[in-house]
């Protein structure tokens, strides 16, 4: 008889630790804490952003990351994303959502989106972000 223990994760607990992942990421992203947010990024990732348009900007590593978020938040101070809906499968994430904002006269808006997450050792890898319009 053969020992059939592996130390392989199962596809549900690589999935459920995507899935919490993009959630502790949402979260800091939503209090604009730039170290919670890096933390939970890998030294190499890649961030596609959804402007300008048709291929938005790329960044990649820590500190081309952490400059870009420093300067959403800085720039957009009462900035907030709303999870419409979480799907994982794997190392893929998808995060739906609604990001609101109001601008220098006070007017509110609103678009809507997704990111497309990879995950590695429970740090984002990849974050591509698409907008609708």
């Amino acid at each position: 008889m053969t020992d059939q223990t592996t130390t392989e994760p199962t596809a549900d607990a690589v999935t459920a630790r995507t899935r919490a992942t993009i959630e502790q990421f949402h979260a800091a992203f939503n209090q604009h804490d730039v170290d919670a947010v890096m933390r939970l990024m890998t030294d190499d990732c890649v961030f596609e952003n959804t402007y300008p348009p048709p291929d938005g900007s790329r960044s990649e590593g820590q500190t081309a990351v952490r400059a870009f978020w420093q300067e959403l938040f800085s720039g957009s101070p009462q900035a907030r994303f709303e999870t419409e809906e979480i799907i994982a499968a794997g190392d893929r994430g998808v995060l739906r959502w609604t990001y609101h904002w109001v601008d220098q006269h006070q007017q509110a808006g609103h678009v809507r989106g997704v990111d497309i997450f990879r995950v590695r050792d429970n740090k984002i890898a990849e974050k591509f972000s698409y907008v609708k319009g």
